[in-house]
């Protein structure tokens, strides 16, 4: 029998103070999920923040076995389920395995059932909780603390640049030889005996760079720190949303400079050869759960602006099929195309050759399910990952591979991605440590 909520609705002045206030009650806890859309305007979103903490229930995946514990899981528990899947779920969807380093140690899958869950709409608060007065309470009563948030970090790369220009050489050659198309070649950047404070290190980054799939996560130990601009899939009534993102420009000096970079990003041959390739993976991905001659392309190519960078956006969509289960339409399509590349099985395959650690819940997706069946799931990217035990730190940079790709140029947009992540530990990377 499904767990019983009862939800209370209350109207606030200021609901960015309340966002934080909420936020530093949900983070002493075990478990949360914190889910801000930063103010950006969707026409698929059913609120500006989500606020989930606590565990009634739980699901840690079992190698192998995820979707279809994570389908049985959705069964027994049909409300607001919030929850992440990590890349590597590829080998249970493809015959793949994963044998890089991995010092995060998250698993594969897991989802909740929250004790209390906030969602914020406007300056409406919507609580749902066994006493939702109470947990209204709790969080007023709340004082915002500020910290430094990290001491002493130390930001190493994983790959030396010479290393990973060589790197590209070789998935070059494979492309030559057409083993693939495009990939997406990913490097990580990590500190060990790292010491920060998650929440006050999440606060930085998300006023650096509100992004509107922004995440905040905790399991135990470990934390996601996530800004995040692009959306995996969503689920709205018997329509899947899929928003892949392949094209990536600086931001301009000012309003003039923005301008010129926006229209170079929109007409740029090789950009446009990425998005073009992963909105055609996409399609097909979506075809194994839609019904016939729905898939379509909505936009292609939409150039949107970030705090930090701009971004060529695409949508595709489909109308589901009858009878194929939420859970069942995102397998069907994961992990997100734009972090494989074509064809995928063989993209999946070379990087795990080529790339030097396990992406883990990188290149993964964290969202929701909620009562109504639908769901919406982002692509973690941009986002800082954190074993508090064993003091390790990591996060990942990546870019799409083309034959006409330029090495030094994908390697610059690398370190460009990073740089709110970087900017927020206050820590840069040097350029010898960015040279090694």
């Amino acid at each position: 029998m499904p767990l019983q909520f009862f939800p209370v609705i209350k109207k606030i002045n200021d609901p960015q103070h309340f966002k934080l206030k909420a936020l530093q009650w949900a983070s002493a806890g075990n478990v949360f999920c914190y889910l801000d859309s930063n103010g950006f305007v969707d026409p698929y979103s059913k609120f500006d923040c989500l606020i989930a903490a606590g565990a009634k229930d739980e699901l840690i995946a079992t190698p192998r076995k995820a979707f279809d514990e994570l389908d049985t899981f959705r069964k027994k528990n049909p409300g607001w389920v919030p929850g992440f899947f990590g890349y590597d779920l590829k080998n249970e969807t493809e015959n793949l395995s994963s044998l890089n380093a991995d010092n995060l140690h998250f698993p594969d899958l897991y989802f909740f059932v929250p004790q209390n869950l906030v969602l914020i709409r406007g300056n409406e608060i919507e609580i749902i909780a066994d006493d939702p007065q109470q947990i209204f309470d709790l969080i007023q009563n709340q004082t915002v603390n500020h910290s430094d948030g990290q001491t002493g970090l130390k930001i190493q790369s994983r790959l030396s640049k010479a290393e990973y220009l060589a790197a590209i050489a070789k998935v070059k050659e494979h492309i030559s030889r057409g083993d693939i198309y495009v990939t997406n070649y990913c490097q990580e950047f990590f500190a060990e005996d790292a010491v920060i404070d998650p929440l006050a290190v999440f606060l930085k980054l998300n006023k650096i760079s509100p992004n509107p799939f922004s995440a905040f996560f905790k399991w135990n130990d470990n934390y996601i720190l996530c800004a995040s601009p692009e959306r995996f899939m969503a689920k709205r009534g018997e329509k899947l949303i899929s928003q892949p993102i392949k094209g990536t420009a600086k931001r301009g000096e000012d309003a003039a400079e923005d301008e010129l970079i926006k229209q170079q990003l929109r007409h740029h041959t090789k950009e446009q050869q990425e998005n073009v390739m992963i909105v055609d993976l996409v399609r097909n991905d979506l075809t194994k759960s839609a019904k016939k001659g729905t898939v379509k392309t909505e936009e292609l190519f939409g150039i949107y602006s970030f705090e930090q960078v701009h971004q060529m956006i695409s949508t595709v969509v489909c109308e589901l099929e009858t009878g194929i289960p939420a859970v069942q339409a995102i397998k069907n399509a994961f992990p997100m195309g734009s972090m494989t590349g074509a064809p995928k099985i063989s993209s999946m395959r070379l990087m795990e050759q080529y790339e030097h650690s396990r992406r883990g819940v990188y290149s993964g997706a964290i969202g929701y399910f909620s009562p109504d069946n639908d769901f919406d799931f982002n692509v973690v990217i941009r986002t800082l990952l954190y074993n508090q035990k064993n003091k390790y730190l990591s996060f990942q940079a990546g870019s799409a591979i083309t034959y006409h790709a330029d090495a030094e140029s994908e390697y610059e947009e690398c370190l460009l991605k990073a740089m709110a992540i970087l900017e927020a530990l206050g820590q840069p990377l040097s350029s010898s440590q960015s040279s090694r």
